[in-house]
């Protein structure tokens, strides 16, 4: 809603509109859906950037768009094959987590279908808590890492494991963060398996 429908409705003591229909709302609309319809939709609704790329060479493009676009001049980046993307498209790197870091560029353990979430451990942000990621977070992630539920993930992780720093991330306008930094944008990059 725009300021002026807002001073408006407090000037005419109308109920102001909502902007958007909330997650849960959209939620149980989309709830007889694709698993990965069902994320896209959540995920741009709370704020994400959603790419889809059939294979690494989209991926890749993508990627060097989201680049140019945002600016980006200084990644944090430790896992070896996707710093092989960013030697392609020219971007420095750095293994640990820097002040220099404008962006990060990771994987992801799950994507959480049913509130368009994406699930974090210390395979993808090493040791650092989720706050401290740069204000730009690039993720890549394949569509067999789309599960229903944060139940569903959470089964998968304990089978395959000892898993530390788990967290779940969202897009900046997600109600659901309350000590979200309402500056970060969250981009994913979903691959065909």
């Amino acid at each position: 809603m725009n300021l002026f429908k807002k001073i408006v409705s407090k000037l005419t003591n109308q109920p102001e509109e909502e902007d958007n229909q909330s997650l849960e709302k959209l939620g149980d609309s989309l709830k007889n859906a694709d698993l990965d319809y069902k994320f896209a939709q959540l995920f741009t609704h709370s704020g994400g950037f959603f790419n889809y790329c059939a294979d690494e060479g989209e991926a890749l493009q993508t990627l060097n768009q989201i680049v140019k676009i945002e600016g980006v001049t200084n990644a944090f980046c430790w896992d070896k094959e996707l710093q092989s993307f960013l030697n392609v498209v020219k971007v420095p790197y750095t293994s640990e987590l820097e002040h220099s870091n404008d962006s990060a560029f990771i994987t992801c353990e799950y994507l959480i279908a049913y509130d368009g979430r994406i699930m974090l451990s210390h395979n993808n942000i090493l040791h650092y808590h989720s706050s401290r990621l740069p204000s730009k977070i690039i993720i890549i992630a394949n569509v067999s890492q789309i599960v229903n539920n944060l139940n569903d993930a959470m089964g998968k992780i304990k089978r395959n494991g000892n898993i530390k720093n788990l967290t779940s991330i969202s897009g900046n306008q997600s109600k659901m963060d309350t000590a979200s930094n309402s500056n970060t944008k969250l981009f994913l990059l979903l691959l065909e398996d």
